[in-house]
């Protein structure tokens, strides 16, 4: 097995592509603590390596944030640990606890036709762009009367020091020329 490893914009963070399906297609995984990895065994075998602070699983990657350390004393267990779960072929998540509690989006029923033209913005010119770098974005929110959208980030983008300006300059500046509607962008 081959694994790949790819930068991301987050210095903390490195994204491991095992050459296979990790969630499938649009489907996720975020465990921000060990905590939340309770219900993955490679999340949980992931954590036991000193110096983890976060995963997340996407589509075909796993993005692994650190806390502190060199990337080239972490990376072998984390390959390692990516190797020997999928070599062994265990489960990615278990039992009914593997459905990941999705927070209620917030918008009144007269916004719903923003909101749709919002959604499909994200998900077809922002979500993939970042999932290349090992994150995700998810739409939580609008409030019509101000144009204020509310996005959630995760894997690589929570905590990335350039994501306040990929959220300014780049989604909020591409919502505000597609949606009229959208005066500003922020992260929830």
């Amino acid at each position: 097995m081959f694994i790949q490893t790819e930068a991301t914009p987050n210095p903390a963070t490195l994204k491991f592509l095992p050459g296979r399906d990790v969630m499938g297609e649009g489907a996720v995984a975020d465990f921000p603590d060990r905590e939340a990895a309770a219900r993955s065994p490679l999340a949980a075998a992931l954590f036991e390596i000193d110096g983890v602070a976060r995963i997340f699983f996407g589509s075909d990657f796993i993005s692994v944030t650190k806390v502190d350390g060199d990337w080239r004393h972490l990376k072998p267990p984390i390959l390692g640990a990516i190797m020997e779960h999928f070599t062994r072929e265990l489960p990615l998540l278990e039992g009914a606890a593997s459905e990941e509690p999705e927070a209620e989006e917030t918008y009144s029923e007269e916004d719903a036709e923003v909101v749709e033209q919002i959604k499909e913005l994200l998900d077809t010119r922002v979500r993939p762009a970042v999932a290349n770098d090992g994150g995700d974005i998810i739409f939580r929110g609008f409030d019509g009367k101000t144009g204020i959208v509310s996005l959630y980030m995760r894997g690589s983008c929570a905590g990335c020091p350039s994501s306040a300006i990929t959220l300014k300059n780049g989604i909020e500046n591409m919502l505000r020329h597609y949606v009229p509607e959208v005066s500003a962008v922020e992260a929830v």
